[in-house]
């Protein structure tokens, strides 16, 4: 199972922000699942080149195994993401965030053009895998369609900014959010309907530690399973929300121990605490301890001796 639980928006052009996400250089690898390395929105129109061939730069260079899957959020213009595709379409590349979808052949197309792009690039035909941001109420409408459109598409993240600006809503987020409590729940709805992840929206004020919890609390509960960031300080907590507590794999551990003890004994129904196990309960409750046995691998894992020459190296 790989863990999706914390994605954190990394700007491109900043050479040492994007070693840090990733491990690279001087830093060690941190809790982080998954880095998007940002060549759209975060980067200034001037900057798209240099962020580009620093991108190229962090894939080019070994990891230790234990750092974030490496994703790059794309520009939407065909123009400037086919100068995207060309420089980072690489060995190291983990996945691609196709942002502001708004119609399933946008992916569609995407994929045909990894297909090729894989190819030429010598790289299995499917490995680079797909994310696509619903951004707009365009793009809720048709998100069933847009998680369905291939099979390189592995999930949905919700543009939560974006949305609300498509939207005219109030830039400052109270009471929970409840203005997108609906879109967040479509998303949700949409991508498991087509079998694929559905990852939460930003919480956009990076000052205020008790909003961002609340706001993950609220997405887990709609059925998120994981958070897009825009810090590192939100890494922790993140992961902390998105993944089983103890009480909770304590009682998916009797669910499943209880259910397999009635099997045993040829038993029809099985209860526990007073109440029906039927199948849907049981396999959710298998559903937290893979969560929890993938959360705890990653814990395990020692850390992999860094090579001295990559000490204290930068990009450039």
């Amino acid at each position: 199972m790989r863990l999706l639980r914390s994605l954190m928006f990394v700007p491109a052009h900043n050479p040492r922000m994007v070693q840090r996400a990733l491990g690279l250089g001087e830093f060690t690898s941190s809790a982080l699942d998954v880095a998007i390395l940002d060549l759209e929105d975060g980067v200034p129109p001037d900057e798209k080149d240099r962020a580009r061939a620093a991108v190229a730069a962090a894939l080019g260079l070994p990891s230790d195994g234990e750092g974030p899957a490496r994703y790059i959020r794309v520009n939407r213009d065909p123009g400037a993401r086919d100068a995207d595709l060309a420089a980072i379409l690489r060995p190291g590349l983990d996945g691609i965030v196709a942002p502001k979808i708004d119609h399933p052949d946008e992916v569609s197309r995407l994929a045909r053009d990894l297909d090729e792009r894989e190819d030429a690039a010598g790289i299995a035909r499917g490995s680079i895998r797909v994310i696509a941001s619903i951004e707009s109420a365009r793009g809720l409408l048709a998100a069933h369609a847009i998680a369905a459109s291939t099979d390189r598409l592995i999930g949905l993240l919700f543009g939560a900014e974006d949305f609300a600006r498509d939207l005219s809503l109030p830039t400052k987020r109270e009471a929970e959010a409840a203005e997108l409590v609906y879109a967040r729940s479509a998303v949700v709805v949409a991508a498991v309907a087509a079998r694929k992840h559905a990852l939460d929206g930003i919480w956009p004020d990076v000052t205020d530690a008790e909003g961002f919890r609340r706001d993950a609390l609220q997405g887990r509960r709609l059925g998120f399973i994981g958070k897009s960031l825009i810090h590192p300080g939100q890494v922790d907590v993140c992961n902390e929300v998105f993944s089983p507590n103890p009480a909770e794999v304590s009682y998916a551990r009797r669910v499943v121990d209880a259910f397999a003890e009635a099997q045993a004994k040829g038993r029809g129904a099985v209860a526990l605490d007073g109440k029906l196990l039927d199948p849907p309960i049981v396999e959710r409750a298998r559903q937290t301890l893979a969560l929890r046995d993938a959360v705890s691998r990653k814990q395990r894992t020692p850390p992999v001796e860094r090579p001295a020459a990559l000490e204290g190296k930068r990009l450039k």
